[in-house]
């Protein structure tokens, strides 16, 4: 692939464009496909998603002191190759951004999408925005990569208006970014320098993170939003991985069961178009820095 190609897909991606594989460009093998297919979801020790955090190579969302050690093991064996695989893939398919990016998790979603008892802001069937509430980002981009490895059935999504236009729409009125002032700003850094990150997420986050947070639940809890709202279909076929950074792309997941996915944070310096992202344009909304 060519340099010219691989930025004009990077710069797809920050427009807020889909990138869709009709096969998957990570291909995973039929033995490990079998595996996590064959997984009792029923079982206790399996939670909603199972994820899994590359850089200290550790599972969660699985309950070990109940869950067989083998499939744990197994599990986490699968996991690990699947992270690798989709970052060699992503190193050379969006060179412009030379790796630039933190490594996030990677999770394996097991459970029907559809018709799932969720609290509000957990359901995955309202659009929303993305925003991690105690791993800040600081500016930096969500980009995820996903594969739907179920054996026959679609992953269903529908993705509604881009960032820059509902952020017009609602945030000067609503959640516009909040003031931060020297009195707050040392009461974050006496809290981060005490270690208190952990107990009291918000201490680490910026305004920008603050704002994404609010935004991500005022959308999913804005029941006209969601009832009004554009909204564009995707059906995901079996075999089929497709990639999006979902901080711009509100996205909602309507039915599917059996998917993997791959987080990586992309470094505001790595940007092929910066002026796209989100933090430039609350940036320009809130006529100040946000980080």
């Amino acid at each position: 692939m060519s340099e010219t190609q691989a930025q004009a897909w990077c710069a797809q991606l920050e427009a807020g464009e889909i990138l869709y594989f009709p096969q998957t460009p990570v291909p995973i093998s039929q033995d490990d496909l079998a595996f996590l297919l064959g997984l009792q979801q029923s079982d206790s020790s399996l939670h909603k998603n199972i994820a899994y955090k590359p850089n200290i190579d550790k599972l969660s969302g699985v309950d070990t002191k109940t869950a067989d050690a083998a499939a744990v093991s197994r599990l986490q064996g699968i996991m690990r190759q699947y992270s690798k695989s989709v970052v060699a893939f992503l190193t050379g398919f969006l060179s412009p951004y030379q790796a630039k990016w933190q490594l996030d998790y990677a999770s394996f979603r097991p459970q029907e999408e559809e018709g799932r008892d969720l609290s509000l802001r957990k359901r995955n069937d309202l659009l929303h925005t993305d925003a991690f509430p105690t791993r800040p980002t600081h500016g930096a981009r969500i980009l995820r990569f996903f594969n739907n490895i179920h054996p026959t059935r679609t992953r269903d999504w529908v993705v509604g208006d881009p960032f820059a236009t509902l952020v017009k729409q609602f945030a000067p009125a609503e959640i516009a970014p909040s003031p931060d002032n020297a009195l707050s700003r040392a009461a974050k850094g006496l809290g981060r320098s005490m270690g208190l990150g952990a107990a009291i997420p918000s201490i680490k986050r910026s305004r920008y993170d603050d704002f994404m947070m609010r935004f991500h639940n005022f959308l999913k809890e804005n029941a006209r939003f969601q009832a009004e709202c554009a909204k564009y279909p995707w059906q995901f076929p079996a075999g089929s991985s497709w990639m999006v950074y979902t901080d711009t792309v509100p996205h909602a997941v309507l039915a599917g069961q059996y998917a993997l996915e791959q987080t990586l944070l992309v470094a505001p310096e790595a940007l092929v178009n910066p002026e796209t992202s989100p933090l430039n344009v609350l940036q320009g909304i809130a006529g100040t820095a946000l980080v």
